[in-house]
């Protein structure tokens, strides 16, 4: 049994994890918004998760909100724990490093952000692997959108959606996308912190499908009779009005996490087909 402390515990990936594993490891939960990281003391800590960050908001941050909270945060919290013999930091990162106009990513893709938060993230990384060394293992976890039962954002858009309306304009869309289960991440994170491994690992579901499909996936789950129609006009619409929106739904971002993959020697324990199966019926390891 580890003893892990875990920032961000009130987000979905914290929260999640810590649920998931409660029976297996002795965690703690921080806030950094509600106390100091001075405060903190790391009695015979073994990990630290910090899942804390400031993400894409409907409102623009400062970069200065971002560097605040993205990286002078972990960065602080980092030293302190390596100074009071902590041997293991995981870092959950975003492929929002890479910036947005990437198809398909690796871990030889260039990181080129584009966003406050992209490059916030990528400025993290680079000075928290600095940390890195023989008595203190740095982990950072790059990921694309991240689903399951109680995901926010986008998803719990969509499954509303679909509950509520007998169509939606979202067929024969072509792209390739992958996506994250979040029990997947989660098994991944065990495994590296059992294994104590470091370095900088790419997660996506094996695998990568449409828009369409992931849709029609979704509302098989909701066992609802929703159809997908196509309506001219609407997606030069979307691109016009929304273009992050549209990036997100008909665009092509592809994760090839094959080298995380061996490397760690993981295999995601769920299909797309699976993890959306249970979305829908709120199962949970």
């Amino acid at each position: 049994m580890k003893k892990i402390l875990v920032t961000g515990s009130s987000g979905y990936i914290g929260s999640s994890f810590v649920k998931m594993f409660e029976n297996k490891h002795d965690f703690t939960t921080f806030s950094l918004l509600q106390n100091s990281i001075e405060s903190i003391e790391f009695i015979n800590t073994d990990v630290i998760v910090h899942c804390a960050a400031l993400v894409h908001q409907k409102i623009q941050h400062s970069y200065e909100a971002y560097e605040k909270i993205n990286i002078e945060y972990p960065l602080q919290l980092a030293k302190k724990a390596k100074d009071e013999g902590v041997k293991h930091f995981v870092f959950i990162s975003t492929i929002a490093v890479y910036g947005e106009n990437q198809e398909v990513l690796d871990e030889n893709t260039p990181c080129e952000p584009s966003s406050f938060y992209g490059k916030s993230k990528l400025e993290a990384e680079k000075q928290l692997q600095k940390l890195s060394d023989e008595s203190f293992c740095v982990s950072i976890v790059r990921i694309p959108m991240v689903y399951g039962k109680g995901a926010p954002g986008n998803i719990a858009t969509l499954i509303k959606l679909i509950q509520m309306l007998p169509m939606l304009p979202f067929a024969n869309i072509h792209n390739k996308r992958t996506f994250l289960y979040i029990d997947n991440l989660l098994c991944f994170i065990d495994l590296i912190i059992k294994k104590q491994q470091g370095g900088v690992f790419l997660l996506g579901d094996e695998g990568a499908i449409s828009t369409s499909t992931f849709m029609k996936m979704i509302i098989e789950g909701v066992n609802k009779r929703t159809y997908l129609i196509s309506i001219p006009f609407f997606q030069n619409l979307v691109q016009l009005l929304q273009p992050s929106l549209y990036n997100k739904l008909y665009t092509n971002l592809e994760v090839n996490s094959s080298h995380t993959k061996k490397i760690t020697n993981f295999s995601t324990p769920y299909t797309t087909k699976q993890a959306i199966a249970r979305m829908m019926q709120g199962s949970s390891r």
